[in-house]
């Protein structure tokens, strides 16, 4: 009836009939005869002319409500920018890049770096000199965790990329990324060679020569592997305590890969130098070449077992992992005290890397609270005599429109307000989705 200007009370008296609905699972629609409504909008208005005239009237309104909504785009827009996250600019990341390296996960890698490159020139020198094969193995070791903490390195470095228009959530997984390549290269690299290495020296006798050198750069070389490994564990235990977990909890769940890839290669390589050190003197002792290349295969076993609980920890982050319950638990009660919530329900929380979480849930809001405290920003005496002065359906109609409106607005800056202080109480969480009910 929108053509003629006509409400459902002015078409009452009308003959009509019921006809189907194009549409499915829809009910029948109501028909009219064309000049019955014609003849009655002329009864209303007068003349055709007129309720042109009076359509006319109801565009230019609808216009002006337009414009007065365009209007306030801007105003809303600020708002939204005011309170979203600011990108860092480039000098911040600069700035970021340059210190990374220098306290936590980034100065752990980067002293890993370090002592295995030394470590792998002087195992390497020991195997050329001895012919051992788990002197070889420990030499593999050391080079394929020097390349693993490069590549963590690079993704340390990498994850401190802003978000973009092709990936809106930042770059955070990226350490899970090259902790996962990191795991699979001590697999293939460091496992698989001290394998082949071992299985060669139990079918091929190689005669050892003098090994107090070998065994004493072994020595040297447990000293510096324990120093990285102490300063890898006093990292998780700090990251542990900050995160309200255990130190087993912490690198069970993979938080921070790049200090559990140092950490459990610095177990290996400790418990690895122990063992060749062990199999080599036994060699020595008994003048037998197996204990030496059982040597070979056990660094490798161990190497396996430490690549594939990386390769588990990291796939399962990059799969989308949830949080522990307690953090989850945690933030809903956040959620459920802001007085404008009944309840949350289906609540998502996901680990993005680097400890940052991306929150999502549904909540209840408490419509009546909500209304009121609409109303409390109005003068009721002014909005009663308004409502007096309503006569006719089209002006009940737009007064609801105009404080529906309203209301839908204040429910977006109420919905924009809870999501801006959970994430300044829980500074973990990057991103929150609230979806009302």
């Amino acid at each position: 009836m929108r053509e003629y200007l006509l409400t459902p009370s002015d078409l009452t008296d009308l003959w009509k009939t019921t006809r189907r609905s194009p549409y499915e699972n829809s009910p029948p629609i109501t028909v009219y005869l064309r000049h019955d409504v014609v003849k009655k909008a002329k009864e209303k208005y007068g003349t055709l002319e007129n309720l042109e005239k009076e359509k006319a009237k109801a565009r230019l309104q609808e216009d002006l409500y337009l414009r007065g909504l365009t209007s306030s785009r801007p105003l809303i827009f600020d708002y939204r920018d005011k309170y979203s996250e600011t990108p860092k600019t480039d000098q911040h990341l600069e700035k970021e890049r340059k210190t990374i390296f220098k306290s936590g996960s980034g100065k752990v890698v980067l002293t890993a770096i370090a002592i295995n490159s030394v470590n792998a020139v002087v195992k390497c020198i020991a195997w050329l000199y001895t012919g051992s094969h788990a002197m070889f193995a420990e030499a593999i070791h050391s080079l394929a965790d020097t390349m693993n903490q490069c590549i963590l390195a690079y993704g340390i470095h990498h994850s401190l990329k802003n978000p973009n228009p092709d990936h809106p959530y930042g770059y955070t997984n990226f350490g899970y990324v090259s902790s996962l390549i990191s795991g699979v290269g001590i697999f293939c690299v460091g496992a698989g060679f001290a394998w082949y290495h071992g299985i060669a020296g139990i079918a091929h006798q190689t005669n050892l020569v003098d090994l107090n050198w070998a065994i004493m750069l072994l020595c040297g070389s447990f000293l510096s592997e324990s120093v990285t490994l102490l300063m890898a564990i006093q990292n998780i235990k700090r990251k542990a305590k900050q995160a309200h977990q255990t130190p087993y909890e912490y690198v069970a769940r993979g938080t921070d890969p790049s200090v559990n890839v140092v950490l459990l290669e610095d177990l290996a390589a400790v418990g690895g130098v122990a063992i060749a050190g062990t199999c080599m003197t036994l060699s020595h002792v008994m003048s037998n070449h197996i204990p030496d290349a059982v040597g070979s295969l056990v660094v490798g076993s161990i190497l396996a077992g430490v690549s594939l609980f990386i390769i588990k920890t990291n796939s399962n982050a990059l799969l989308g992992r949830s949080i522990p319950e307690t953090n989850k638990k945690e933030l809903m009660v956040a959620l459920e005290a802001d007085m404008m919530i009944r309840s949350v329900h289906d609540i998502k929380a996901t680990d993005m890397g680097s400890n940052l979480i991306k929150f999502k849930a549904e909540v209840d809001i408490d419509g009546r609270l909500l209304t009121k405290k609409y109303l409390d920003e109005l003068n009721l005496n002014e909005l009663l005599q308004e409502m007096k002065t309503l006569e006719t359906p089209e002006e009940v109609e737009v007064f609801l429109l105009h404080h529906g409106e309203k209301i839908v607005e204040l429910i977006g800056g109420e919905i924009d307000r809870v999501e801006r202080v959970l994430k300044e109480t829980n500074p973990q969480v990057r991103h929150v989705d609230l979806e009302i009910l």
